[in-house]
């Protein structure tokens, strides 16, 4: 253990006493996702149950894996789930965030991300350069794209500017390494800070494809995730997707994942969450579904299982289109990939803080 890293959880775990640490019923959970009223008293509920609705059917015995939610999506309430996970966070720390093309009108909110920031000691943002050939190309125009958006208050390391690095993946289901941004490995921790939202190819992007695309570097890596070589196709129809797709992201996210261990925690904020990424800019889909909250775990699997299963408790007259677009891509196969290779558990306890 490092030496400062009981002084710093023991300053950053002050609050953690404040926490309401109960399992939410389904049925009070779906009043209380519905929109009507805040959590109360009564809506808690000390019983074992697992999360609102498991939409992929997969179950593993044994314990559930924790996953903090808050209805609340502001910097206060970001930092205290944060609080929560970060035992094992320290030193140099990177916080992979999608940044998002120029102007894009659903990326993160820039004073909320900022005032998180300030609170994680020797941590800077963290990015890699994109495959396609939009406003983050090249690292040049990546930095413009940067300072257009306001990702300006802190250090911003474009990870694969000198180059990449390969990190093996362990037991994947199709590749064995994959080629990261070069500088991952000048990093101790990551967290990894994630809006939840829509993807054209993904289905959704969670934590997973946070970390999957994101690290992977943008001339190399990120063909190896895709499954392309050479020029991408100009059609996106001619990607490769659906299952296989989701099985070369969870490769990808493993090897991030092993490589820092018990070193990484995730993220995901659900809010204005569009059937498309924020790398599609100014042309993404105005959200449809209310936004709904903040999720936050060490395990990836849950997390990004907790938020799927959020967005599909919501009427279907708000989540049809998001929905529509996951099951069209086939995005569950993001979680059923991760626990086939033990990412985490795709059983969990959604632990609420109001």
């Amino acid at each position: 253990m490092k030496g400062n890293e009981i002084s710093r959880r023991k300053l950053l775990k002050g609050s953690a006493a404040t926490a309401v640490a109960a399992v939410v019923a389904p049925a009070a959970l779906s009043g209380f996702l519905g929109g009507a009223r805040e959590v109360s008293a009564a809506d808690i509920r000390q019983a074992p149950l697992v999360g609102s609705r498991n939409v992929t059917g997969v179950s593993t015995p044994g314990s559930r894996a924790r996953v903090y939610f808050t209805p609340h999506i502001d910097a206060e309430h970001l930092i205290r789930l944060y609080e929560q996970i970060n035992g094992h966070i320290y030193g140099k720390t990177a916080i992979k965030l999608h940044t998002g093309e120029r102007n894009g009108p659903n990326i993160l909110p820039r004073d909320m991300v900022k005032a998180f920031q300030s609170r994680v000691p020797e941590s800077c943002i963290v990015e890699t350069n994109t495959l396609y050939r939009g406003d983050r190309h090249t690292t040049e125009s990546h930095r413009e794209t940067l300072r257009v958006n306001g990702w300006n208050f802190c250090p911003v390391d474009i990870m694969d500017e000198e180059g990449d690095v390969a990190l093996p993946v362990r037991g994947g289901l199709h590749l064995t390494e994959v080629a990261m941004g070069g500088h991952l490995v000048n990093y101790d921790s990551m967290i990894v800070l994630t809006h939840f939202k829509g993807h054209a190819m993904g289905g959704f992007g969670g934590s997973m494809k946070n970390i999957a695309i994101g690290c992977a570097s943008g001339q190399v890596g990120k063909r190896q995730v895709h499954g392309v070589s050479g020029e991408p196709p100009a059609d996106w129809g001619a990607w490769p997707a659906r299952e296989r797709l989701m099985e070369l992201m969870a490769d990808s996210a493993k090897a991030t994942c092993d490589y820092f261990g018990s070193r990484i925690v995730f993220l995901n904020v659900l809010r204005r969450m569009s059937v498309d990424c924020d790398c599609a800019g100014t042309a993404a889909a105005e959200p449809a579904v209310p936004d709904i909250g903040i999720c936050a775990s060490t395990d990836i699997l849950a997390v990004d299982q907790a938020s799927c299963d959020l967005v599909f408790s919501r009427p279907e007259a708000e989540n049809h289109d998001l929905v529509e677009r996951i099951l069209s891509r086939h995005g569950l196969r993001q979680l059923t990939a991760m626990a086939e290779l033990g990412m985490g558990n795709p059983q969990y306890e959604l632990i609420v803080m109001d």
